[in-house]
């Protein structure tokens, strides 16, 4: 069994060396900081996300289930099928792009013009998150519920989820944030709400309305929040690849999908083994748990020559992790990436001389979510 002394603050500040080390040392390693195995290569990671019989999400140790409850996220087959059917034909590319696209380019830019007279702001609070939760709530026909609210209590369940990943936690945990938020989506219930909501009260129980509403929630609001911060960090950070995409909108989607790649807003997902079995040449224990590292595996350099760049010209952006493989793959994929593009269009269409302040950015951290804590920047009106 091959071992690697990784600490959590190493995975929770700046992993990618310690990701980097993990390759190198084997396809599946022990880490005893998190009493697990990680998995930090594109090919096994893979293999893993598509196995639901080897690899399970269904275990009393999923994070998400012992604050929400059982929904989408933390089951599989039959079960995991009833949960996420209701949702699915919203969240295809299809109903995406016919009724979310001008609704989402038209929300970015009233955003961006209520902070452009100021000149400088701090983009992930005034931008990345009010955006997501905007767009979350519209889909899920919950429009009227106060977002920075709604901020305020996925900022706690997060907070929730991911202690309870730092200490091992098995028990269910009460959380006073989510209960709020069941309440409200049990209040709407009655309201004419988006497809989404109609369809999934038609096959589901109250219960599991709320605890997939509140997943889908939770998931797209720290993930998109994320993906957003990291996008607009990595391209002030690199004024000529700005210049390239101002020069050349159709560079955007690129460079979002470059983005996404680079630092994946959800760097891990967790699985539990299913049974006794050898993988790669390692031997597995029933009940083991195991770190999926989407991370890792986008910057397996097998797979991506100098993984480590920002390279908005990159070809084989098709083979990323990002949103995951297999039965759990984002459920938002689309969604998420018109809601990242949306928001850089605005901004390099709405202010000029865009510019980051070094002094007042602070990098991504997180250990399971990772977004930066700070990307402030000013601008000229344009």
């Amino acid at each position: 069994m091959t071992v690697a002394s990784i600490s959590l603050d190493e995975l929770t500040a700046d992993p990618h060396d310690a990701l980097r080390r993990i390759r190198e040392a084997g396809p599946i390693v022990w880490v005893p900081a998190l009493d697990g195995w990680v998995v930090a290569g594109r090919s096994v990671a893979v293999s893993a996300l598509r196995d639901a019989d080897l690899f399970t999400v269904d275990d009393p140790r999923f994070s998400t289930r012992q604050v929400v409850g059982e929904s989408m996220l933390s089951t599989d087959g039959a079960t995991h099928r009833h949960h996420r059917a209701p949702f699915g034909e919203t969240y295809t590319k299809r109903a995406v792009d016919r009724d979310l696209a001008d609704w989402t380019q038209r929300t970015a830019a009233a955003l961006v013009a209520e902070i452009q007279p100021a000149g400088k702001a701090e983009l992930r609070e005034s931008l990345a998150a009010p955006f997501a939760v905007t767009c979350i709530l519209h889909t899920l026909g919950l429009d009227h519920v106060d977002p920075a609210m709604v901020i305020g209590w996925y900022r706690d369940i997060v907070a929730t989820v991911e202690s309870i990943s730092a200490e091992h936690a098995t028990q269910p945990v009460t959380c006073a944030s989510y209960s709020q938020l069941a309440s409200v989506i049990t209040a709407a219930s009655g309201i004419d709400a988006a497809a989404t909501f109609r369809a999934s009260t038609q096959s589901l129980t109250a219960n599991e309305v709320v605890s997939n509403t509140a997943v889908i929630m939770f998931g797209a609001i720290e993930t998109t929040e994320g993906a957003i911060s990291n996008a607009l960090l990595h391209l002030l950070s690199s004024p000529a690849d700005l210049a390239a995409i101002r020069a050349n909108k159709a560079l955007i989607a690129n460079a979002v999908e470059e983005s996404m790649r680079l630092e994946p807003a959800a760097a891990s997902v967790d699985r539990y083994v299913t049974r006794d079995a050898e993988v790669a040449g390692v031997r597995l224990a029933k009940g083991d748990y195991v770190m999926i590292s989407l991370a890792g595996a986008n910057r397996d350099p097998l797979i991506f020559d100098k993984p480590d760049r920002f390279d908005i010209h990159r070809d084989n952006l098709s083979l990323s992790t990002t949103f995951a493989y297999g039965p759990h793959a984002c459920l938002g994929i689309h969604l998420a990436r018109l809601e990242v593009t949306a928001m850089v269009e605005a901004l390099v269409g709405r202010l000029g001389q865009l510019r980051l302040e070094p002094s007042k950015c602070v990098g991504p951290r997180g250990l399971i979510f990772r977004k930066p804590v700070a990307v402030t920047a000013t601008w000229e009106d344009s």
